[in-house]
């Protein structure tokens, strides 16, 4: 599975991307963030990101670099407490991760009673505008549409369909796209068509590598499994379209992967925020 972004829009800006590469800084710091910052004083000192990141592989000259740019994008305030810095989450950044963590904790891959109706968008953009293709593929995928066909996006969620106008007109191609919502009359069997729109065989192998890499439950240190594993399962919500089952392959370890994460992060959390307790402290 090839390396996911999160795009934000910063406030009052331009978009900035995130990488979720693992052994990403900023990626990383807005897993910290989201997992212990937000839930507990929404505050935090420097030193206890540095030594979190630290345990994570992050050199410190890193962290403060990665620091100083959330904040420049306006998702971190700094206060100065004599020599320490205190850094606390913008009503944005708590709007963002609030937001984030209830579509990452709630996620179960696949859907149940489908109706048979799909959401179909038809919107082309000039060849000649690379970037402003790559937005629109970057925003409708994580709205969960797939693309069978150059113009051509669908998705089994027609609930969807304001998420995709939104998309569209902040893309100002609204005026020239056509959404509708549809149903399958024949032809060529509907998982064909979704093998074709979404790249469900490159998320098997990312369920698979998951499983294998948080199936051992023993652990050393749950402060830093548990941002392993958020910070690796949170690009599955994103990517992965919430299929019915009878458009997924037979192969699919989409919900034994999300029984995994929901289990391993129930026997993780009372450990590890109490061991960030510990950590963030003033003195």
């Amino acid at each position: 599975m090839s390396p996911m972004v999160i795009e934000l829009s910063q406030p009052g800006g331009a978009p900035v991307v995130v990488p979720r590469g693992q052994h990403s800084a900023r990626g990383l710091l807005f897993t910290v963030l989201g997992e212990f910052v937000l839930p507990a004083t929404r505050t935090c000192w420097t030193s206890a990101l540095i030594e979190v990141l630290g345990r994570l592989g992050i050199a410190q000259k890193a962290t403060r670099q990665a620091l100083l740019r959330t904040a420049a994008d306006g998702w971190l305030t700094a206060e100065r407490q004599g020599r320490r810095t205190r850094w606390r989450l913008t009503p944005a950044a708590r709007q963002l991760l609030t937001d984030g963590a209830a579509r990452i904790y709630s996620f179960r891959s696949g859907q149940a009673g489908w109706d048979g109706r799909w959401l179909v968008v038809l919107a082309r953009v000039p060849e000649s505008d690379r970037a402003a293709r790559h937005r629109l593929r970057t925003r409708l995928t994580r709205a969960g549409l797939g693309s069978p066909a150059p113009g051509v996006w669908i998705s089994p969620h027609t609930g969807r369909a304001a998420e995709a106008e939104q998309v569209l007109r902040d893309a100002g191609l609204l005026a020239d796209a056509h959404l509708f919502t549809a149903s399958h009359l024949g032809g060529a069997p509907l998982a064909a068509l979704a093998g074709q729109a979404w790249d469900l065989a490159g998320l098997e192998l990312g369920y698979e590598r998951f499983i294998a890499e948080f199936s051992p439950a023993a652990t050393a240190d749950p402060l830093v499994r548990i941002t392993e594993l958020v910070h690796a399962w949170r690009r599955f919500p994103w990517a992965d379209p919430e299929l019915p089952a009878q458009l997924l392959p037979d192969r699919w370890s989409g919900l034994a992967a999300a029984e995994l994460f929901a289990a391993r992060h129930r026997e993780l959390t009372g450990d590890a925020m109490a061991e960030w307790r510990g950590i963030d402290q003033p003195g």
